[in-house]
């Protein structure tokens, strides 16, 4: 698919933004590749064969690509870039954390229901499990949310670092990812695959440009695993997607 490597774009621990020029850190940034039609293609996972260009994972920069053909000097040649590649690269994006969330859901890491998300975040005070992230639809009423939010908070511990609270999707995409009708709240317990599934929520947040600026890292959980001795709650990094949290530190 596309052309062969060129390997002054793709060796080395950093890439560069065909749009900003600026250089980062692949894992924070999108790879395009070459389709064999000439079709700018999203390379998600980054393992396409072909040259790929890079930019910055954020959906205005994606657009600018497309506005500015990008893509056709990066190519150096014919290409074919859709209209709608910034959508189709946050179909990709929210697809991928989804998939994840199924996962983590067949590994027994999710708990769903407001009742048993509350009972899930009195074990993690008790010290009887560990709350990675709490999700909530993005459509779901304010009350149960800040419910949960006050519950969360009264089982932290002094110095803890509060897991992040989701809500970058509605309803009908977490009783897909599920399996299960009108998921509305759910809770992750601590994981590998809790930390892949925060990792890709991280992703999503950043390309729609609604990333906090104190959301802890994977491992942080109710039981403050990771926390500096000397730190309080993180303060309020809330983020908004429509009405409710994208990801958020209460």
């Amino acid at each position: 698919m596309g052309r062969a490597v060129d390997a002054r774009d793709e060796e080395g621990p950093e890439r560069t933004c065909a749009v900003t020029r600026a250089k980062g850190d692949p894992a924070n940034m999108l790879r395009f590749v070459l389709g064999p039609d000439a079709r700018v293609t999203p390379d998600v996972a980054r393992r396409l064969p072909g040259r790929g260009v890079w930019l910055t994972a954020e959906r205005d920069i994606v657009a600018k690509a497309v506005a500015n053909k990008a893509f056709q000097r990066g190519f150096k040649g014919k290409s074919e870039t859709p209209a709608g590649l910034a959508d189709e690269v946050d179909d990709l994006l929210a697809r991928d954390a989804l998939q994840w969330l199924s996962l983590a859901n067949k590994a027994g890491r999710v708990v769903t229901g407001f009742a048993k998300v509350e009972a899930a975040i009195g074990k993690a005070a008790a010290g009887k499990a560990a709350i990675s992230a709490l999700f909530h639809a993005s459509d779901a009423g304010a009350d149960g949310v800040e419910k949960l939010g006050r519950a969360l908070g009264r089982g932290l511990e002094e110095g803890a670092v509060r897991p992040p609270t989701i809500g970058i999707f509605n309803s009908e995409q977490l009783d897909l990812a599920l399996g299960r009708p009108h998921v509305i709240h759910a809770a992750l317990t601590a994981g590998t695959t809790a930390t892949a599934l925060l990792s890709r929520c991280r992703r999503l947040a950043r390309y729609r440009g609604i990333a906090g600026r104190d959301t802890p890292p994977p491992g942080d959980s109710l039981r403050g695993e990771n926390r500096s001795p000397d730190a309080g709650p993180a303060d309020n990094g809330q983020l908004t997607n429509g009405h409710r949290p994208g990801i958020a530190n209460e």
